[in-house]
């Protein structure tokens, strides 16, 4: 925000002040201090971080840093000057925002009970001490509200509290007035310790990447810190060690588990040129892993600051609260001081009787249930979102998601692997197959090429022997040819297979077959004979059918927009049970998802590649797989990291529990206010029931919201 008062300076000359700022729960709270600071002489801009508890400051040069701590401090915040590195540290803890609030509520507590306990004793002086137990807690509630109404927040609840407590004991009911302060900061206590769960659970994300490293080098492991790690830098890990960057095994092979990061309960086997993730741990064997990125911008690293980014995006129902507490709030107050004052003057009541019912709506009107509903549960969707993998940018975009009713998948990389396999072995003229494919390893050992890569996996993955092959040359446009144990042989196409030597029917007709199936086929031959045929196909990934069927559940059409070919669309799309549309330019799906909104539907895209990015960008909703490029991530207002298809479903799932939460949340929060409101006027309840419905209300919303942080699925 900005202050009108200041005279135009170059924002972007000006000096940055960064301070950790401990204690805030909500946006008000950022409010509070956004509205403290643009009162500053010199202020030009501050951003308030609520789950980063950070504040950056920009000015013109004016302001000293011991005058925003005293600004901030006045509010009832802890606030300390801190360099970037610190500012990009996690969060504080539940822990830490406990002790915040449990000194002034412990203290008003302990007062309270000697107060009792003095009046137990001499009668006479009990109410001299429970007013000096009232000043205890009230004191501090009080300064803060000065400080608040000062600084640009007139109508906070401190301000609210303190009205009522001193309005309370001018009428004589000052028991009430303590107990009602007590109850207040205990509420404080419970908000901020509830409120910090939420910035706890992504915090902890942080401490699953190990602090020390085991880097290779000419055969010998030595321990580093994990932050010198950098790309290409070969990394050993042990069974049992965590794995301490992003990178791709180079040698080894072991059972990682992933359920830190992906909550997968299976560790998964992987191997050489598989990907593996910075926190997953190496179950058995032993690895030799070649890192991808930096420590700073890891999988953990990359969700966690994602996350906070997100989080400071606001859906669109947190925003029309906001609006509405604004309204609302100063409402609250004209319609109690009415309640307080109308009867007395018109209709003869009692003057205490009124003002006592007038001070306990000042309570109940506090919106603080009511601004925190939402917020809190779009923090903890996600949060939870971000350990399962799924990315989301921002409140709006989780909001939007529970809408989607129509899915475009790509093809390549999204629905399918994104590489090739080989799927069929042919024998022809009585050989078997372990023998062809150990034959056609031994022409592609060496290449790097997309087919020679699926040879040799398959012929790993099968143990079979890769001989040696010698005189072994490419033949542009045809294949590969070579010598092994005496015999010239060959690989490669159907065309260049029938130049050399005619095929049999049967050969073609297994050929056709395949080729029927969206499967490329190559043909092996020795000396002059065709010995066997190859398939290959880029294959669904395992969970797709199974993904796509769960999207189905949700009551979301799905369909396959692709650039490949008709034929091989077609056969992967049947099989899967999605409807197609093959052929596509980038243009092309663009037009698909424009035509889809024409016709009011409510559109994602899933893709992976630069050729979705104009897609991605054009859905009301744009979810990148996990592996895809940085354009695709960048465009996409959503990302499943870790490639399951399964996970689209997911998102819309956690979305749809999100919002359920949210609209109990808002249930909760108007239901109780309007409850005690109406018998708070009729004269049924007062004080203590009036701060339960306010404090009680916000801690029931909060530890609403923060079921969601066990969610486990849709």
């Amino acid at each position: 925000m900005h202050s009108e008062a200041q005279p135009f300076v170059d924002d972007e000359t000006c000096p940055e002040l960064k301070f950790r700022v401990t204690g805030m729960d909500c946006g008000s709270c950022a409010a509070k201090v956004e509205n403290a600071m643009a009162r500053l002489p010199g202020f030009v801009e501050a951003a308030v971080s609520v789950p980063l508890q950070t504040m950056t400051l920009r000015h013109d040069g004016r302001i000293e840093p011991a005058a925003v701590m005293r600004q901030v401090r006045a509010l009832g915040f802890c606030a300390e000057l801190a360099d970037r590195q610190d500012a990009e540290r996690p969060p504080a803890k539940a822990a830490q925002a406990w002790s915040l609030r449990a000194g002034p509520a412990l203290a008003c507590g302990l007062a309270l009970a000697v107060a009792y306990g003095i009046g137990r004793m001499f009668p006479q002086a009990q109410e001299i001490a429970l007013i000096l137990s009232l000043l205890v807690g009230l004191v501090p509630v009080a300064g803060r509200a000065f400080a608040a109404a000062r600084t640009g927040s007139p109508f906070s609840i401190e301000l609210l509290m303190t009205i009522a407590a001193v309005g309370a004991v001018l009428i004589g009911a000052t028991e009430e007035a303590a107990a009602v302060v007590f109850l207040f900061l205990i509420g404080e206590m419970l908000e901020g310790v509830a409120a910090g769960r939420a910035r706890q659970s992504i915090g902890a994300l942080t401490g699953l990447v190990p602090d020390v490293a085991l880097m290779e080098e000419k055969g010998v492991a030595q321990p580093i810190p994990a932050a010198r790690v950098v790309p290409g830098m070969i990394l050993l890990v042990r069974p049992g060690d965590r794995i301490a960057a992003d990178g791709d095994i180079v040698d080894g092979v072991g059972a990682i588990d992933e359920a830190p990061v992906t909550g997968e309960s299976v560790p998964r086997r992987k191997g050489p040129g598989d990907a593996v993730f910075a926190g997953t741990i190496n179950t058995d064997g032993v690895l030799r892993m070649r890192a991808t990125s930096r420590a700073a911008d890891n999988t953990i690293a990359r969700i966690v600051r994602l996350v906070e980014e997100a989080q400071e995006s606001k859906a669109p129902t947190a925003r029309f609260i906001d609006r509405f507490a604004r309204i609302y709030t100063p409402f609250i107050v004209g319609i109690a001081a009415l309640v307080a004052v109308l009867p007395p003057l018109v209709f003869g009541g009692a003057w205490d009787v009124w003002v006592y019912r007038g001070l306990a709506l000042l309570l109940i009107g506090c919106p603080c249930a009511l601004v925190i509903s939402t917020p809190a549960a779009i923090a903890a969707g996600l949060a939870t979102g971000a350990r399962r993998g799924l990315l989301v940018k921002g409140g709006a975009v989780l909001e939007a998601l529970c809408k989607l009713d129509y899915v475009a998948f790509d093809k390549t990389g999204t629905l399918t692997r994104g590489r090739p396999v080989i799927t069929d072995i042919v024998p022809l003229a009585g050989h078997k197959p372990a023998a062809i494919l150990s034959r056609a390893a031994a022409l592609e050992a060496g290449s790097s090429h997309p087919f020679a890569r699926a040879v040799l996996d398959a012929a790993a993955a099968e143990g079979v022997p890769v001989p040696p092959a010698v005189d072994a040359r490419a033949l542009a446009g045809e294949g590969v040819e070579a010598r092994l144990g005496g015999e010239r042989l060959f690989l490669g196409s159907l065309r260049a297979g029938a130049a050399r030597a005619a095929l049999s029917q049967s050969a073609l007709g297994e050929a056709s077959r395949l080729n029927d199936a969206g499967k490329t086929v190559s043909v092996l031959m020795a000396g002059e004979r065709a010995i066997g045929l190859l398939a290959l196909r880029d294959e669904p990934r395992p969970d797709a059918r199974e993904g796509l069927a769960n999207l189905k559940a949700l009551g979301v059409e799905t369909i396959m927009l692709t650039g490949d070919h008709a034929r091989t669309a077609q056969a992967i799309g049947g099989g899967l049970g999605i409807a197609v549309k093959a052929e596509l330019m980038p243009q092309d799906k663009l037009e698909a998802v424009r035509a889809a909104q024409r016709n009011g539907r409510h559109v994602g895209v899933v893709g992976d590649g630069i050729n979705d990015a104009p897609a991605l960008a054009a859905a009301d909703i744009g979810i990148a797989m996990g592996g895809g490029t940085d354009v695709a991530l960048e465009t996409a207002d959503a990302a499943v990291l870790h490639g399951r298809v399964g996970d689209v479903a997911q998102l819309i799932a956690l979305s749809r529990a999100v919002m359920r939460n949210i609209h109990v949340n808002i249930g909760v929060a108007l239901g109780l206010k309007a409850v005690f409101l109406v018998t708070t006027i009729a004269g049924v309840t007062g004080l203590w029931p009036a701060i339960l419905a306010d404090t009680g209300a916000t801690v029931l919303v909060t530890a609403n919201a923060m079921r969601l942080l066990r969610w486990r699925g849709g």
